[in-house]
């Protein structure tokens, strides 16, 4: 993989290497295409790598999250998925009925930042987040179940 100029100068700014543990997982990360939990990218990683620590790419996921590299959502799964940062920002709409998730850029919370800033002084990081609810497709489940049965049970 080549390294982008920018991910080896955030790490040489803010004072820190580019480990073969780091680049491990980074790379790793990049070739998901998507969300992968840590306990993925460390099966993943094991197969070629066997003696590869646990503890070291925690390490590096910590590090690669708080540099802006990666960024980590709880997409309602029981655990934190990992993806690449990717700009411009972008959210997560998640169906708790059918688990559909639908990308969602970040110019739909423009307007609540702004609230948040003015009403209560917060200044709300809203990098990369879900929200639960239900889709299309299941509310119009519900609403044929109800036109058709009358109350839903």
């Amino acid at each position: 993989m080549t390294w982008p100029s920018g991910i080896l100068s955030t790490l040489h700014v803010t004072g820190h290497r580019l480990t073969p543990q780091r680049e491990l997982v980074f790379e790793a990360i990049a070739e998901s295409h998507g969300h992968v939990t840590a306990e993925q990218l460390l099966e993943q990683l094991r197969a070629r790598y066997p003696h590869l620590n646990k503890s070291a790419v925690y390490r590096a996921l910590d590090l690669l999250t708080r540099l802006d590299l990666i960024t980590q959502t709880d997409c309602g799964h029981g655990r934190i998925e990992y993806e690449m940062h990717r700009r411009p920002h972008h959210h997560h709409l998640i169906c708790r009925a059918c688990g559909k998730m639908e990308e969602v850029d970040q110019v739909s919370f423009v307007s609540l930042k702004k609230s948040l800033q003015s009403r209560y002084g917060f200044q709300a990081d809203l990098d990369h987040f879900a929200i639960f609810g239900s889709c299309r497709s299941c509310q119009a489940k519900v609403r044929k179940t109800i036109s058709t049965h009358g109350v839903m049970s």
